[in-house]
């Protein structure tokens, strides 16, 4: 399965952006997780299969939301509110047999390209 994330760009403080991840096969749990220069990769959000589960980060939760579209296997991150601190490289990760959202990165088999967010002040 190779995943394909798309979405990010450059945007101004308190704008949006709606990231997708789209799968060649099946997948069951798919997450997003990012990079920012200089440190490690962090859990943003992660989304069950059925799409009846979902987790966020302390950090984006309340201003962002994790959804998919299984008939174009394709899952979404929509954030709002985007400061500084929200720039990173955002990867999409999705699992081969995990029903259940997970903050645990070591759950996922495959891992897409990353999509650059940048939120200039």
């Amino acid at each position: 399965v190779q995943l394909q994330a798309s979405g990010g760009g450059l945007v101004q403080i308190g704008d949006s952006l709606r990231l997708s991840c789209a799968a060649s096969g099946r997948t069951y749990t798919t997450g997003w997780f990012r990079q920012a220069p200089g440190k490690e990769r962090e859990f943003v959000a992660a989304i069950s299969w059925r799409d009846d589960d979902t987790r966020y980060a302390d950090s984006v939760k309340g201003r962002s939301t994790i959804s998919r579209d299984n008939a174009k296997s394709t899952v979404y991150l929509q954030m709002n509110g985007l400061t500084p601190e929200d720039t990173a490289v955002y990867y999409c990760a999705a699992s081969s047999r995990s029903a259940v959202p997970s903050t645990n990165s070591r759950i996922y088999d495959y891992w897409g390209q990353g999509t650059q967010v940048t939120v200039s002040s």
